[in-house]
């Protein structure tokens, strides 16, 4: 038996988080179909899911992508609907869009690094300009009732480090909740993340205050726990091919045996998100999600290097899972752990992915 540790919890508003552990919002990944399939992996373990963020400009423009990305299903509960974006009164709007679909919490995104974001004032941009950041949260403070949280980054740049200054303007106008993904905008995601940043944020914080950051296994959590007090924690790329990552967490900290997916898990659970993909998607899309998802999976399989060259050029998604198991259950390794076993994590750094934890 592991020893254990103890898991926070947290509450935002009347929204309580527990255990707090937090999906982070990732563009391109955290789509309603990966959510559901976090949750059917990880299930009462995984306390919070947030969405892919979603530009201000494509709700109140009514495009119909906004309200694809903006849709959940009532098994994902509590939600967060993370936007991004510059100009207060269409925050505002777009929050109140957010809050009549009935999502649980709405939350500002500060800390993508993406060039084309933060050179409209957006994203990490907004670190630079926390007079902005203040007026956006007056906003939608002013328009919604549900409670509003942020996801910042450490700073600009290791010349302009100022969390502590962006958790009091958070405070002090109205955010319910901090994350703080700790490394600077600069940065994007080389290096390694800055969990003293968190523990300094929490020791002066009065506010829930969140770390993200390099958490691939149950103990990564369990130090970044306890070497910071942080109210929770937000996990991004260590969920993207281990969905099972907030059940392992959990299984530790309650000092029992930890789930160790096989590829057959893999296979079965993959299945399902394919299911839910062609229930959420024209058709033209699944099969481009799946490929995402196995280009960064099959780079641990261990007998057929050319099996994920084979899968990615396949059109569609349902071919690309049978040859995936026909080839696993060929060689042997059909029941063997994947390397999203505990000890391993499951997922590589994509400097690709926006806000990926």
């Amino acid at each position: 038996m592991n020893a254990g540790f103890p898991l926070p919890s947290y509450a935002v508003g009347p929204v309580a988080v527990g255990p707090g552990l937090v999906l982070a919002p990732m563009s391109g990944v955290t789509d309603s179909p990966f959510r559901r399939l976090v949750k059917r992996c990880s299930g009462e373990h995984v306390g919070l899911l947030m969405s892919e963020f979603i530009q201000i400009e494509m709700l109140t423009r009514g495009q119909l992508r906004g309200a694809i990305r903006m849709a959940f299903h009532a098994s994902e509960r509590p939600i967060a609907i993370q936007l991004y974006g510059a100009d207060p009164e269409m925050m505002a709007d777009a929050a109140m869009m957010v809050e009549d679909a009935g999502a649980d919490l709405v939350d500002i995104n500060c800390g993508c690094p993406a060039p084309k974001i933060c050179r409209r004032g957006g994203g990490a941009g907004l670190l630079r300009d926390l007079p902005r950041l203040a007026a956006l949260l007056d906003a939608v403070k002013a328009r919604v009732s549900i409670p509003v949280t942020i996801k910042i980054r450490n700073g600009w740049d290791d010349g302009s480090i100022n969390a502590v200054d962006t958790l009091r303007v958070a405070e002090e106008h109205g955010a319910a909740a901090l994350a703080l993904h700790g490394r600077t905008r600069v940065q994007l995601y080389s290096g390694e993340a800055d969990w003293d940043a968190v523990a300094d944020l929490k020791r002066r914080a009065r506010i829930p205050i969140l770390g993200s950051g390099d958490i691939l296994t149950p103990e990564d959590a369990r130090q970044r726990l306890a070497r910071t007090g942080c109210d929770g924690l937000m996990i991004g790329r260590g969920a993207i091919t281990n969905p099972w990552i907030f059940r392992q967490i959990g299984e530790a900290a309650r000092g029992g045996a930890v789930f160790a997916p096989t590829w057959r898990d893999v296979v079965e659970a993959l299945r399902y998100y394919a299911e839910l993909l062609a229930e959420h998607y024209p058709a033209r899309v699944p099969p481009g999600r799946m490929r995402m998802m196995l280009s960064r999976l099959l780079k641990t399989f261990p007998t057929d290097p050319e099996l994920r060259v084979r899968c990615l050029k396949m059109p569609e998604a349902r071919a690309m899972l049978d040859e995936l198991e026909r080839v696993a259950a060929a060689t042997g390794v059909i029941d063997a752990p994947t390397r999203a076993e505990v000890g391993e994590g499951g997922g590589a750094g994509d400097g690709a992915l926006e806000e990926a934890a």
